[in-house]
């Protein structure tokens, strides 16, 4: 068996050449995908700057997901060269027409004295807790680290603010501070679910708090029990990554605004009537802002609360992991986001719509005159 790999292993060298570390390096600058497919244990012990820490496993699929057409040039590096050999051969069988080996794999990178880093390693505990979303490229162990060391403040312990905040923290972001000023009800339950009906009475970031430390002890929660308000946005703002607003009236949606354009601080908003919903970003620093989307609130009793115009707990619910799903991309640095953009949902009827958010130039916040 060892024969026939080695005779296998020394055929593709003939038939795919591999590329020296240097022609790869040189190749990656260029623009070549440099993929590093070892084992993640192999991986954190240095990786070239610049490689896709694809692994082996599913990397056809992998490459397709990252973005890699059939006809880009792509660079395979293992430990030695022998596995990325063998996994150059099964991409030219599926179409990619221009992959190479890198000759002598990690080994011969670190010979060549070329550039590598160590990526950022997690404990026992967090590879465990985290194992499914690590396994993403998008995230991986960097991403989670960011994620550890992020500061979230999320506006409401209510319909919005529960599932987004039981979804970052399951997530593993470090620092989550859930502001609210009221107390459970027995009517918040059925949308509310950072809340039991042995909480009912007491306050809403007291009950946030036991329920994300239980369901995640090994991040901060900072329950502040305070009314959102132009006089402390700014200073609840202060020193956080990201901001999501979960509050149900505009006035604290203006100042919440207002904080996060002046403090350059991401802003996620959520709305929710009846069966219509939104959720957008306004990214660090506005332009847009929400005052861009909305440059004046509208007439009393144009836009009903909850009470008034009844609401299923699943749509708020869908409404706040959404915002959840886009703190998390922003957070680790994914591309594709919604920042600047506004996703209009009629859940009734399971229409969605995405629009562009225009930078209003004349905004008194984030405009040129601001």
């Amino acid at each position: 068996m060892k024969q026939r790999i080695a005779d296998r292993l020394a055929q593709l060298r003939e038939t795919l050449p591999p590329v020296s570390p240097t022609e790869a390096a040189t190749r990656a600058e260029a623009g070549a995908w440099l993929i590093d497919i070892r084992e993640a244990d192999e991986i954190s012990q240095g990786t070239p700057v610049g490689a896709r820490p694809l692994g082996r496993g599913f990397l056809e699929m992998r490459l397709e997901s990252e973005g890699a057409t059939a006809d880009e040039p792509i660079l395979l590096l293992c430990a030695s060269g022998a596995r990325s050999l063998l996994a150059a051969e099964q991409l030219r069988a599926i179409g990619y027409t221009d992959v190479h080996s890198v000759a002598g794999g990690f080994d011969g990178w670190k010979d060549a004295g070329l550039a590598f880093e160590t990526p950022v390693s997690l404990d026992a505990a967090d590879r465990a807790r985290y194992a499914r979303q690590v396994t993403l490229p998008e995230i991986g162990a960097a991403g989670q680290a960011r994620l550890r060391e992020a500061r979230v403040l999320i506006i409401g312990a209510g319909g919005l603010g529960s599932p987004a905040a039981l979804y970052l923290a399951a997530a593993g972001v470090g620092r989550i501070t859930v502001v609210d000023h009221d107390t459970v009800d027995r009517s918040n339950l059925h949308r509310q679910i950072l809340h039991r009906d042995a909480t009912v009475g007491q306050s809403k970031v007291r009950s946030a708090h036991a329920t994300l430390v239980a369901l995640n002890p090994a991040i901060e929660v900072v329950p502040v029990e305070a009314r959102v308000s132009v006089d402390n946005a700014a200073e609840l703002v202060s020193g956080q990554d990201l901001v999501i607003d979960g509050s149900d009236n505009f006035d604290v949606r203006y100042a919440v605004n207002d904080a996060c354009v002046a403090a350059d601080v991401a802003l996620v908003y959520g709305a929710v009537e009846r069966f219509a919903a939104q959720v957008g970003v306004f990214p660090a620093g506005g332009a847009p802002c929400y005052r861009c989307l909305f440059a004046e609130a509208p007439p009393a009793g144009a836009a009903p609360t909850c009470a008034e115009a009844g609401v299923i707990g699943a749509v708020p619910g869908i409404v706040g992991t959404l915002q959840a799903l886009e703190a998390i991309k922003l957070l680790v640095g994914m591309s594709e986001t919604l920042s600047a953009r506004l996703l209009s949902i009629d859940l009734a009827r399971q229409r969605w719509h995405t629009m562009q958010i225009p930078a209003n130039p004349a905004c008194v916040i984030c405009g040129v005159h601001a």
